[in-house]
């Protein structure tokens, strides 16, 4: 393994995800279930959609352009319309939380599953995939770029959970929806504007 590489893929992931819909399922998820099994079922996501931009690299490098940013500016609505227009209810927000131990509920399991489902559709053909896939073309080093790009999706996984626990303490949760909506509504915005 080449540390130059994964130091290099791990630097351009980061900038390149802090504002993605992940960061964002992130925040939203964590504040309103238990933080360990959303940053476990996102980084288990991530680390697939990892894997799968790795080994799909060549291939996905040679997607159009405007095929891609089409794909990602229509998640980005997607998710914003959900935050702005789906009601958060009240009982969905007084979650069962995990206890002191490590071991995870049904409940727990259940936000898991969905957690890892939300990000992993999310991420499929994000354009940090379409990064990754630039970079294993470019330096033809598979597992270098897998652990850089696995290592800044695992920590960006995390400072989204800490981010929603904390937000929520001093902001209300429907509020910090609405906010992330506006915000994936700006990035599907840009993103099909970019696409001329």
């Amino acid at each position: 393994m080449n540390l130059a590489v994964a130091a290099a893929t791990f630097a351009l992931v980061i900038p390149a995800e802090l504002p993605d819909k992940t960061f964002i399922s992130c925040v939203v998820l964590s504040s309103r279930h238990p933080g360990l099994p959303v940053w476990i079922g996102a980084a288990l996501a991530l680390t697939l959609q990892a894997a799968i931009a790795v080994v799909a690299g060549r291939l996905l490098a040679l997607l159009p352009h405007t095929t891609v940013r089409a794909v990602v500016g229509a998640l980005f609505l997607a998710g914003a319309a959900y935050l702005i227009f789906v009601p958060e209810k009240a009982a969905e927000a007084k979650g069962t939380r995990i206890g002191e131990g490590a071991r995870l509920e049904p409940s727990d399991l259940r936000v898991l599953l969905t957690t890892f489902s939300i990000v992993a559709l999310a991420e499929f053909g994000d354009i940090t995939q379409v990064l990754m896939a630039n970079l294993t073309a470019h330096y033809r080093d598979e597992l270098s770029v897998f652990v850089g790009a696995v290592v800044a999706f695992w920590l960006i996984s995390a400072v989204g959970v800490v981010a929603g626990k904390t937000i929520t303490r001093y902001v209300p949760l429907a509020l910090v929806r609405r906010l992330s909506g506006v915000a994936l509504l700006g990035l599907g915005i840009w993103s099909l504007v970019t696409l001329a």
